[in-house]
C-alpha cells in the first residue's frame, strides 16, 4: 500500500475537510458540483498538481468535465519524476491510500503495458504529482467509487514516448489519461528569469504558445518549442507521452479550460507558477 506523503501539505488530511475544499474548488472554479454522468466520452484531462489552495481550482474544471463523462475502466496517471529517483518510466502495482479511502491499481493494464514496453520498470512511487490527483479523481467518481481503478506512470524523460503512447492507446479502449503538470515556473527560486518587465502578461504569452501546440496535439512541436524558450514546464516528459495516447486514441484536439498563475493570488510575480488544466475530446 502507498500511504500519502503530502497529505496535510497539500491537501487537508481529514476526510471532511479535505471534501469540504475540493468542493469548494468545483464552486471557485467552474461554479458549481458536477451533475449526472453523461455516456460521453472524454479521451483525458491535463491537470495542475500543486497545493489545492492554488490549483485546486483550475483542476476542478477539469474534473467536472471527467466526472459528467463516460466512466472508464481505467484512469491512467501520467506525472513527471520531481525527485530524479527514476532512470526510465515507472510504475508500481501497489494500492494507493489517501484520506478519501483506497485506489486499486489496474494490475492486468500494468501486466500488458510492460510486454509491449519492456523499458518500464516497477519500483516503489513517491511522486505528489501523482497523489494530488486521487482526491479528486475520487471525489468526481464517487459514483463508481467500487470500479475506480487506476495505472500511475512517472516519466523521467521524453525517451520512448511515442511507443508508451501508443501502447497505452492499443491496450483497451476503456481508459483515460490523466496528465499531471504545472507550467511555467518563474523566477529566482526556480532559476527563470527570461524577463523582469511585463511579468503577468509575457508568463501568459509564454504558457499559452505551449497550451495551444497541446490543444492541437503536436507533440515534437511542443517539445522542441520548450527546449527553444526554456520553459520550466514541469511535466513537459508526461504531457509527450499524453500527447502520443491521445492522438492514438482518436482524440482530435484539446481545449483550454482554465489558466492563471500563483502570482494573481499573491499579487507578487517574483516568483510565480502557472497553472492550466485542459480536456481533450
Amino acid at each position: 500500500m502507498i500511504k500519502p506523503i503530502v497529505a496535510g501539505q497539500f491537501y487537508p488530511k481529514d476526510f471532511g475537510e479535505l471534501t469540504k475544499q475540493i468542493e469548494e474548488s468545483f464552486k471557485l472554479g467552474p461554479g458549481d458540483l458536477p451533475t449526472r454522468r453523461k455516456d460521453k466520452k472524454l479521451f483525458g484531462i491535463l491537470v495542475p498538481h500543486a497545493g489545492y489552495a492554488y490549483s485546486g481550482q483550475c483542476a476542478a474544471w477539469a474534473y467536472k468535465e471527467l466526472a459528467e463523462a463516460k466512466f472508464e475502466k481505467t484512469y491512467v496517471i501520467i506525472a513527471p519524476d520531481h525527485n530524479g529517483r527514476h532512470n526510465t518510466v515507472t510504475t508500481c502495482k501497489e494500492n494507493w491510500e489517501t484520506p478519501l479511502g483506497i485506489i486499486p491499481v489496474d494490475k492486468d493494464f500494468i501486466l500488458h503495458l510492460k510486454e509491449k514496453c519492456p523499458f518500464i520498470k516497477e519500483d516503489e512511487i513517491k511522486e505528489h504529482a501523482v497523489e494530488v490527483q486521487l482526491p479528486f479523481l475520487q471525489y468526481a467518481c464517487r459514483d463508481r467509487i467500487k470500479d475506480l481503478k487506476i495505472v500511475p506512470l512517472v516519466i523521467p524523460n521524453e525517451n520512448n514516448f511515442e511507443e508508451l503512447g501508443r501502447a497505452l492507446s492499443e491496450i483497451s479502449e476503456d481508459i483515460c489519461i490523466i496528465i499531471s503538470s504545472d507550467f511555467t515556473h518563474y523566477g529566482p527560486n526556480y532559476g527563470y528569469v527570461p524577463f523582469t518587465l511585463n511579468i503577468k502578461s509575457r508568463l501568459k504569452m509564454l504558457d499559452h504558445k505551449a497550451i495551444q501546440l497541446i490543444e492541437q496535439l503536436k507533440t515534437k512541436e511542443f517539445l522542441n518549442y520548450v527546449k527553444a524558450t526554456k520553459a520550466t514546464i514541469c511535466g513537459s516528459s508526461a504531457i509527450a507521452v499524453g500527447i502520443e495516447a491521445l492522438k492514438e486514441m482518436f482524440s482530435k484536439k484539446g481545449k483550454l479550460l482554465s489558466y492563471y498563475t500563483s502570482g494573481d493570488f499573491t499579487k507578487n510575480y517574483t516568483n510565480s507558477v502557472s497553472y492550466a488544466s485542459l480536456e481533450f475530446r
